[in-house]
């Protein structure tokens, strides 16, 4: 899952998601998250045929978790939801 739709699910702006795994990145081996250049988003986006127009503006690198990783994420996120 990409970091935007981790924030959206679990009622915090990207930024704060994006700043607690940067905090915590001993927490978060290669195998849990990785860093998805715009550019692969954007190529994954058109072959799935699916749009999101939230993530157009974004410069910087989107950070992808896996099941692990996700996991992982909740325990460092200060969310209600999370």
């Amino acid at each position: 899952m990409l970091d935007s739709d981790l924030a959206e699910l679990y009622g915090v702006e990207t930024r704060i998601l994006v700043q607690a795994v940067k905090r915590n990145l001993d927490r978060f081996p290669s195998d849990f998250m990785f860093q998805a250049e715009i550019q692969d988003v954007a190529a994954l986006r058109s072959q799935t045929a699916t749009s999101n127009t939230g993530r157009e503006g974004r410069r910087t690198a989107l950070y992808a978790f896996t099941e692990q990783g996700v996991a992982m994420l909740l325990s460092v996120l200060n969310s209600p939801r999370a």
